[in-house]
């Protein structure tokens, strides 16, 4: 079978990008919450939110839910405590089952698809929080807890958890935002990114029809597999001059300090000769 480089050199070839995109969009995993596997410092935060909160021993902590594990045959002691995030589309059926079991737990939950049916009749807590995680998966799913680790409310307001797991996904998203490449093209590229940059500092810049050509990748990118994020174009030397010209207009205007006038100083103005 021919490896995805040589069909992607193919599809490139020809005006069959459309196809290509097609063809990788079946390898990509998709993002559906039931396998959100929880960011590490996320996992953390919660984790030691139910320790201080409740008075137990992380070391009791198990997590059944690991990618192929089976929750329902996992070898529980009746020590442990379940902090952890089940495939959502059988929240409630799992925590039926811990509770008729008698196993204690914290669980991730769906947090706006609305209350367990049978809520009322089963001693847990819903613990609203509605926190914005992003998983590891990329899935950005608005999250709230369940748990039987407290029973006296069917469901509260939870703010300094939220508070915690929000405080975790700012560090998440600034470590991801760490990892990601920047990568700097020539004159000669020019890509969608740069010409929000150039929208941004109000710097007009266009590419004329008949002075580039579509490209997925640089021939230099190829080497270490890697692409132009959303393409790019292959632009002639004219186009890249001026490029290179709105490139320096806008750093410019990204570097200067703008100041406005003032309703009074307008006011000035407006009655001067």
């Amino acid at each position: 079978m021919e490896n995805q480089a040589t069909i992607h050199e193919m599809l490139e070839g020809s005006d069959s990008t459309t196809e290509y995109d097609a063809f990788v969009e079946k390898f990509r995993p998709k993002r559906t919450t039931d396998d959100c596997y929880t960011p590490p410092l996320v996992y953390e935060a919660v984790a030691g939110w139910v320790e201080k909160t409740y008075g137990v021993d992380r070391g009791q902590f198990v997590r059944p839910f690991y990618p192929g594990g089976d929750y329902e045959n996992f070898p529980y002691n009746s020590r442990d405590i379940v902090v952890d995030n089940p495939p959502f589309s059988i929240a409630s059926q799992i925590v039926k089952n811990y509770c008729k079991r008698g196993i204690r737990f914290l669980l991730f939950c769906p947090g706006t698809t609305g209350l367990f049916k049978g809520i009322d009749t089963i001693p847990v807590t819903i613990l609203a929080t509605g926190a914005a995680i992003v998983y590891a998966n990329g899935a950005n799913v608005n999250t709230s807890f369940v748990t039987n680790l407290e029973t006296e409310y069917v469901v509260r307001s939870a703010p300094d958890l939220l508070m915690a797991v929000e405080a975790a996904s700012r560090e998440e998203e600034k470590k991801q935002k760490v990892q990601l490449p920047k990568y700097i093209y020539p004159p000669h590229v020019v890509t969608l990114t740069q010409l929000n940059y150039f929208s941004k500092h109000g710097t007009v810049y266009g590419v004329r029809r008949g002075s580039c050509v579509r490209i997925a990748a640089m021939d230099e990118q190829r080497k270490y597999g890697k692409v132009c994020f959303g393409g790019g174009l292959l632009v002639s030397e004219k186009a890249a001059a001026e490029k290179a010209a709105a490139e320096k207009a806008a750093a410019e205007k990204a570097a200067a300090i703008s100041w406005r006038i003032s309703a009074r100083e307008r006011d000035i103005v407006e009655h001067l000769g």
